[in-house]
């Protein structure tokens, strides 16, 4: 297995990508540490691990709020001293026209989008460092590429997710850490399946590949960007979406 004896922090875990993401890591040996603040959906996750032979907890907090952050992960670091891999998955959208955007729509989103990617980052660097070892992957957005009308505040979000992993990068690499990206476009999720089906039409109509991802495809991505097989890829931002921006 290729996780064996690796400790993984997924954040935003109890369902949709991130449950995707925790559980294929879980099949390849990784113990894993699932963080969101819907503690029940994500103990459904955890559940499901365990029951398939896998090693899975859940440590409940708000990834916006940087002393929640610190003293869970010093919990976490005093209990399993190393922490392996670290999965920035966390977010929500606010959508709404710019003209129309309330400030605490825009607040929001970046504490939890952005913010969210630095506090727990920064509660694990030094550990990793300290062990000379560490790969972190931090979920991005094909909108924080080419941008979309209506959200602003969540392009803004992602688009800051991909400049902050480019200059960790430079931060750590020689001690052996890696950290990349993944910016999915449009995958079958609860919030996909709710769309209209004019909605999911004109959104299909601009993907060349003609169907939305799934979560499982963004977990394999995320999974290879963790293995000692993508070891000498550091700073890179992986699009999946299917042909949509290029």
């Amino acid at each position: 297995m290729l996780f064996e004896n690796k400790l993984s922090i997924v954040t935003g875990a109890s369902q949709g990508i991130g449950a995707a993401i925790a559980l294929e890591l879980a099949k390849e040996g990784a113990e894993i540490i699932l963080v969101d603040v819907l503690k029940e959906k994500a103990e459904e996750v955890a559940r499901t691990i365990r029951e398939n032979n896998g090693k899975a907890s859940v440590c409940s907090f708000d990834v916006s709020d940087l002393a929640q952050v610190t003293q869970a992960v010093e919990e976490i670091i005093s209990a399993y001293k190393a922490v392996h891999h670290l999965v920035n998955n966390a977010g929500i959208t606010r959508d709404n026209l710019l003209m129309r955007m309330k400030e605490e729509e825009w607040d929001a989103v970046l504490n939890v989008n952005l913010k969210g990617v630095f506090n727990l980052s920064k509660a694990v660097i030094r550990n990793m460092m300290g062990n000379r070892y560490g790969r972190i992957v931090n979920i991005s957005s094909v909108v924080g590429i080419m941008g979309n009308a209506g959200q602003s505040n969540y392009s803004a979000s992602k688009a800051g997710v991909i400049g902050f992993t480019k200059s960790l990068a430079r931060e750590v690499a020689a001690r052996n850490i890696t950290v990349n990206a993944v910016a999915p476009g449009f995958i079958a999720t609860a919030m996909t399946d709710s769309l209209p089906d004019s909605a999911k039409k004109m959104f299909l109509d601009i993907i060349p590949m003609k169907r939305f991802g799934y979560p499982k495809e963004v977990a394999q991505t995320v999974k290879f960007l963790l293995s000692d097989e993508a070891a000498y890829i550091t700073g890179q931002v992986i699009n999946l979406n299917g042909g949509m921006y290029m």
